[in-house]
């Protein structure tokens, strides 16, 4: 039997209000049985009070939660409530369903989940069952020997050019304070490589036009770091921050630096929009929006000889593998080695050769 002390502290746990396991933003296990002590919706959020606990972010906390979720809805619809009776084969036939799965609402309506995503759930329910072990709710983890689906080495979006870029520029009338704005927060996306979070996230305090540097607080994976600002996008800050921050700030003690028609901080997604649209102004066809920037920002840099491990603590990538694969992207050197050192690329083609025969 598995240790009691276990079962007290997840009965304990998932039995804690609302607001004290993750501050009245957690969903309820609608229609879950929770009334075994091993049960799988009291286990479940007994672990993502734990990952709180330790300091995870919130949005690597809902990630998980949408992993169990997922797996608790079709085990109850296979009858299985409880996580002492989870076996191997049961996780293997969950991962082969998983593989056809094509959710029913959001984004990915109607499309199967990639290899990436059906990797990151299973990882979920690795670290599940590996905490429940841990704390002898369960006698072994039937997790353990679970085989992931191989990882992507998929290419990022290949970034805009220097002409893109100034046809973003042009899209922003400089002579209306909110589009200064806008042209200040592309130009900082653009120059810094910061991600919408953190571009949401930046306080006042945090951007030094002067010592041209700028602060990121709590990034990924709650990691400060301080990166170049730059001389133009500091210029377009200053500009903000004297002739129009003044007239969106409704409270005096907001730090947050830039700010919404309403005087607020922006959302994530309200930014993805904005990006989007100057994109679409601009008629240009690449698809993303505000990560774009930041992977033209690394691929310009690599392309003007930076180094990448520069690049890397710009990003805030922690593992230098994840920036590597700009090197993949940064094409433009390698293809003026190979005019300057192919045989075949020194040939004519065949419509400069036929001008040529003609000419004489």
């Amino acid at each position: 039997m598995p240790h009691p002390k276990g079962f007290a502290t997840v009965a304990y746990l998932s039995k804690r209000p609302q607001a004290q396991r993750g501050g009245g933003q957690e969903k309820p296990l609608l229609g879950l049985d929770k009334s075994a002590p091993d049960a799988l919706a009291g286990c479940s959020l007994a672990w993502l009070d734990s990952l709180r606990s330790r300091h995870y972010s919130e949005t690597t906390v809902t990630h998980r939660e949408t992993s169990l979720r997922i797996f608790m809805q079709w085990a109850a619809e296979r009858d299985v409530h409880r996580a002492s009776t989870v076996t191997r084969p049961i996780l293997e036939a969950f991962q082969r369903w998983l593989s056809h799965y094509e959710p029913t609402s959001g984004k990915g309506r109607g499309k199967r989940l990639s290899w990436g995503v059906q990797r990151d759930r299973l990882l979920g329910l690795k670290g599940w069952f590996q905490w429940l072990t841990r704390q002898n709710v369960i006698l072994h983890n039937p997790a353990s020997e679970l085989e992931l689906p191989r990882p992507e080495k998929r290419l990022p979006t290949h970034g805009l050019t220097l002409g893109e870029i100034e046809r973003l520029r042009a899209v922003h009338n400089i002579a209306d304070p909110l589009g200064l704005r806008n042209r200040a927060m592309l130009e900082v996306l653009y120059s810094t490589g910061i991600r919408r979070a953190e571009l949401s996230g930046l306080e006042v305090s945090d951007v030094s036009p002067e010592r041209g540097t700028l602060t990121v607080r709590k990034g990924k994976g709650a990691k400060d770091r301080v990166v170049p600002l730059g001389a133009h996008a500091g210029y377009w800050c200053e500009r903000y921050l004297r002739e129009v921050r003044p007239h969106l700030s409704l409270d005096a003690h907001t730090q947050t630096f830039f700010l919404s028609a309403y005087g607020e901080a922006f959302d994530r997604d309200v930014l993805t929009g904005m990006v989007s649209g100057w994109k679409k102004t601009a008629g240009l066809p690449q698809k993303g929006s505000c990560h774009l920037l930041r992977h033209t920002c690394a691929t310009h840099m690599l392309e003007g000889g930076a180094d990448i491990r520069y690049i890397q603590q710009l990003l805030g990538h922690e593992n230098l593998d994840t920036t590597a694969i700009y090197t993949q992207v940064t094409i433009r050197q390698l293809i003026e080695v190979h005019a300057r050192c192919h045989p075949g690329a020194q040939l004519p083609t065949p419509e400069k050769s036929s001008e040529s025969e003609a000419c004489q």
